[in-house]
């Protein structure tokens, strides 16, 4: 990382940017060029294990790809602020993101099951106790990534790393 000033390497930190994010990008290798794609996601720690939990359909760009290759990059953030700074004639963005690589492992029957009712739908409290209709379990793919390598960046607002 270029800008050591700016990374974050207190684990509990990196949790809490990522407990505010909502959307988690992830890089799939497809050929010459990477395919990104943005997902809902939920998220477990064990032992500073981070596992991170996506759902989709079984069919697509996306599943094919990380059935190809079950290896990914991500990243999310979370926009603060442009910053314009009138005594230096500069312009930064503050934020705070996270990034890193995962391998993928797709779910499936008791443990995809439980994954859904007990990580994905228990992140919001919206979803916590909704009756979704359990049917399309049967056609939906949950994959956990667990993350290899995992490093966070912050450029807060005021300037310092907090």
């Amino acid at each position: 990382m270029r800008r050591k000033d700016r990374e974050v390497t207190d684990f509990d930190t990196i949790i809490g940017i990522i407990d505010d994010c909502n959307i988690i990008r992830i890089g799939l290798v497809d050929g010459d060029f990477p395919y990104i794609v943005p997902l809902n996601f939920a998220y477990t720690v064990l032992d500073k294990q981070v596992d991170f939990y996506v759902h989709g359909a079984m069919a697509g760009r996306k599943y094919e790809l990380m059935k190809k290759n079950q290896k990914c990059s991500f990243e999310m953030d979370i926009p603060l602020e442009m910053d314009c700074i009138a005594e230096k004639k500069d312009v930064t963005m503050r934020y705070k993101c996270v990034m890193g690589t995962a391998n993928i492992t797709f779910l499936g029957g008791e443990e995809k099951q439980k994954a859904i009712d007990n990580i994905i739908m228990n992140r919001y409290e919206e979803t916590r106790n909704f009756d979704y209709n359990r049917k399309m379990v049967a056609v939906t793919m949950v994959a956990k990534l667990t993350v290899i390598d995992l490093t966070a960046k912050v450029n807060p607002v005021g300037g310092g790393v907090d």
